[in-house]
């Protein structure tokens, strides 16, 4: 079984319109499949990519125009900026669950398998989301399965699962579902998944490391450069949509006395300015191929100054 199946894969190299001079950035490397292919596109360009998992070490493709960072993407602006990678010609980030994960039982981020409730995406990170389940107080996970899983009986769920830690701790996967067996409501695995996502979104902080990614390396971006975001659930996408129309001339939020006088403030010219593409959504040839790829969702924005 390969290590991960990349998403959208030759739409999105096409979309960074990839220069052989140009410096490259692949947030979220994985497989490696996404690098792959840029790196083929390059001749005398750079690439930095990015990936906190330990274990994508073993997938690693040994080029001398790639730069491989173990980290957090969060923090790819500052090691462009310390590898004078900038400008950045095009920026590329896969947000999806690497298949290596989903299908490796002990790192606890499928329903499919019993493991600890782990889904630490950097093992270096010391909480985990048997950590959540038995520390938080049922305000913050009712606050995160509403929030990070659109769970819709949110409330009953973090209530049930603060009555039953009193007695037991809950560590693995199986005991957890067990436990909430009787609060399912509609489809079990679509239910399930739910749940599991915003365990993972929370232990991994995973959206507000995409808002700080987004916020920072769009500025770097060269004039003409492109980035691509590939998100694969709602919450992720709404946050790529809102930065790109922050970046993106005359978009802004009004203040609440704004919307109540009607009188709005002059804001100052924007240093940066985005133009944003129309959505590309996987084939049908790709869903029918990897199921996974159903809910993916490529969005694309050129920096024009």
């Amino acid at each position: 079984m390969s290590y991960h199946q990349s998403v959208l894969l030759h739409e999105s190299i096409e979309a960074l319109k990839i220069q052989p001079k140009g410096n490259y950035l692949d947030a979220t490397y994985g497989g490696g499949g996404h690098s792959k292919l840029i790196l083929e596109n390059l001749k005398e360009g750079k690439l930095m990519a990015f990936d906190q998992d330990a274990d994508v070490q073993s997938e690693l493709t040994q080029h001398d125009q790639l730069e491989f960072v173990s980290e957090n993407f969060r923090f790819a602006a500052k090691f462009a900026k310390l590898y004078n990678m900038l400008p950045i010609d095009g920026v590329l980030a896969d947000l999806g669950v690497s298949s290596h994960q989903f299908d490796t039982p002990e790192r606890g981020f499928s329903i499919r398998f019993d493991a600890d409730l782990d889904m630490r995406m950097d093992h270096r990170n010391k909480k985990t989301a048997a950590d959540v389940i038995n520390t938080y107080d049922e305000q913050s996970l009712h606050k995160l399965f509403e929030q990070y899983g659109q769970v819709t009986n949110a409330k009953s769920l973090a209530r049930l699962i603060v009555e039953s830690r009193q007695m037991k701790s809950i560590r693995s996967i199986d005991e957890f579902k067990y436990i909430i067996d009787h609060l399912i409501k509609g489809n079990p695995n679509k239910y399930l998944a739910k749940v599991f996502q915003a365990l993972r979104i929370e232990v991994n902080d995973e959206l507000a490391a995409l808002q700080e990614f987004l916020e920072s390396i769009i500025p770097c971006l060269a004039v003409n450069g492109r980035i691509c975001m590939i998100t694969f659930h709602s919450l992720e996408d709404q946050i790529v949509k809102k930065v790109f129309k922050k970046f993106t001339a005359g978009q802004f939020e009004l203040t609440a006395e704004e919307q109540l006088t009607g009188r709005v403030v002059d804001r100052p010219v924007a240093e940066v300015e985005l133009k944003i593409m129309k959505a590309v959504l996987p084939s049908n040839e790709e869903i029918k191929e990897n199921s996974r790829s159903r809910s993916a969702k490529l969005r694309i924005a050129e920096r024009i100054k």
